[in-house]
């Protein structure tokens, strides 16, 4: 399966896991629409793109606003007539302990990582079906998968990600519509310095994990090869997977070692 040609749109394109899926994809020529809030950042990764595909859009756009999000799916579809693969990988993660973190904080975590890729979807599946075929891939996390201390608001909404898509996936609403959910682990990313602490202010470092994780470079291929064989849950981890393996068949073990994470 190759993406020449395909359009495929990506949100949370101006950096992170985001952008190398969007250079990666321009290597194979295909058609892109890049989406995220900073319209800067977003032109910068346009101008990589470009080294490689004539063809690659902007879609300045919140996803927490829904009727930029509506507005924004129109556009989408309006550039190049169609759209083949939607990439939901905007998102932003957390670091505060449950007890100081505020309910504001984790509407914030919820509007981000749950309704945005839930609103985006919901607004492109009428065209995914007037087509008759289309793809969908989910960036979500391990997270989604077990609880893990300071990032309680984001364990819950990407459980709550992980929940709805894999409902997309046994009800199947278009017979050649492949889903795939990614749960990456720590990916080397800047994505804790916008991490939302208790307040809901930014955490502004580079979480000694996070710095320690996963090239993103690694982590992109690898999500790019999930979706060439249309798989449907794909982890990609290290510590974390064992981690997983631990609750499944250790409980107990799972409690002790988690309750020592940060």
């Amino acid at each position: 399966m190759s993406y020449q040609h395909k359009v495929i749109l990506i949100t949370g394109a101006s950096s992170g896991i985001g952008r190398e899926l969007a250079l990666l994809l321009a290597q194979q020529q295909a058609r892109l629409i890049l989406a995220a809030r900073n319209k800067e950042k977003l032109m910068a990764v346009q101008q990589e793109c470009l080294q490689y595909t004539p063809d690659c859009q902007l879609l300045p756009m919140d996803v927490t606003d829904e009727a930029q999000v509506n507005t924004g799916a129109a556009r989408a579809i309006a550039l190049y007539g169609r759209i083949d693969v939607l990439i939901n990988n905007a998102g932003v993660t957390q670091r505060s302990k449950l007890i100081d973190t505020s309910v504001a904080a984790i509407r914030t975590l919820m509007e981000v990582n749950f309704f945005g890729p839930v609103m985006l979807t919901k607004a492109l599946l009428p065209q995914f079906q007037a087509q008759g075929d289309g793809q969908i891939v989910v960036i979500s996390s391990m997270a989604g998968l077990f609880g893990y201390p300071w990032r309680s608001g984001y364990n819950a909404a990407k459980h709550a990600l992980n929940g709805y898509f894999e409902t997309l996936q046994t009800e199947q609403p278009i017979p050649e519509l492949y889903t795939t959910i990614v749960c990456p682990g720590r990916i080397h990313t800047p994505i804790t310095y916008s991490a939302i602490t208790g307040d809901g202010s930014a955490f502004g470092k580079m979480d000694p994990g996070q710095a320690h994780g996963i090239p993103v470079d690694v982590c992109a291929r690898k999500i790019i090869s999930a979706m060439h064989k249309r798989r449907k849950l794909v982890k990609i981890a290290r510590a974390e997977k064992v981690l997983l393996w631990i609750k499944r068949y250790f409980p107990p073990l799972f409690y002790v070692i988690a309750r020592k994470g940060n």
